[in-house]
């Protein structure tokens, strides 16, 4: 497990048809098992849209734009980057930087191949391969709602370990501490998935433990406005004709657009945000 591809240039919008083509054929090679984690059960496409966390690319920009205060990067690696959204948005922000992804699934690899990444990563940060090539190499490592998807607890020690002396680690992840989620109980999305919940303080512990110092928590800027829809689809009864479930399902995906701004900047937002330094002193023993 672990294959690394790269660099290899090929226009991004040059062949608009033949990426499309190479995507449709990486879907078809996927596992079932690599899709990112999802709500069990087979569900109608207009609840099905309600349960999708594929982030926006305004949110995107607002993950890259809170590295804009610290130092340029040369390098920057991407975990759990999928088709490399995040690093073609990025991109636009820091243009100077080259952008790697590392992916379970060989979306990835088509990634690189319409040059949203220079290096494709196929596997997982604990294979001992791959963290022996990434090793002290990156100024950045991005990890945006990785790590509530990865079961194994070794991953940000991992991520930490490809760090440079000095570099950055950036991390989105669902606050299990929000309203929200006491209020939904298990019609909160993130739990309704049965993800890997990370309370924010725990998270900086164990990041001063592994020899990182933690500059910015951030409780408002990330959040996801999907609370109210996601609950909705998930207490619709499945045998509920699309007819009734649209619209309903539409008032309620509006409504939690509308009150984005506002439960921001409350207890309701959902995601918290965290950049952490890597430390001259930090260890650097293997994962």
């Amino acid at each position: 497990m672990g294959t690394t591809t790269g660099p290899r240039r090929c226009a991004q919008d040059r062949h608009p048809i033949r990426s499309r083509l190479q995507r449709i054929v990486v879907r078809l090679r996927e596992s079932p098992m690599s899709a990112p984690s999802a709500v069990p059960g087979p569900r109608a496409p207009y609840v099905s849209s309600c349960l999708s966390s594929a982030p926006s690319t305004r949110r995107l920009r607002s993950a890259a734009r809170a590295m804009l205060p610290f130092p340029e990067p040369e390098s920057w690696l991407d975990v759990g980057t999928g088709e490399a959204r995040f690093p073609r948005t990025a991109k636009e922000l820091f243009p100077y930087t080259s952008f790697d992804g590392l992916d379970a699934t060989l979306h990835v690899e088509w990634a690189r191949q319409v040059e949203r990444v220079e290096e494709a990563h196929v596997g997982v940060l604990t294979d001992p391969r791959i963290a022996a090539r990434l090793r002290a190499r990156y100024d950045v490592v991005s990890l945006l709602h990785h790590l509530p998807r990865t079961p194994d607890p070794r991953e940000l020690h991992a991520a930490v370990a490809v760090l440079r002396p000095g570099g950055h680690l950036l991390l989105e992840a669902p606050d299990p501490h929000c309203a929200f989620a006491a209020l939904l109980g298990e019609r909160w999305l993130p739990r309704a998935r049965g993800v890997r919940l990370l309370p924010l303080d725990d998270l900086r512990t164990e990041l001063e433990s592994q020899g990182c110092r933690v500059l910015v928590t951030d409780r408002h800027s990330a959040h996801v406005p999907q609370d109210l829809s996601a609950a909705l689809a998930l207490a619709l009864p499945r045998s509920l004709p699309s007819w009734l479930a649209t619209p309903l399902l539409a008032t309620a995906r509006a409504l939690d657009h509308v009150l984005a701004p506002l439960l921001r900047r409350t207890r309701f937002s959902n995601t918290y945000r965290l950049i952490a330094r890597r430390e001259a002193s930090a260890p650097s023993s293997t994962p």
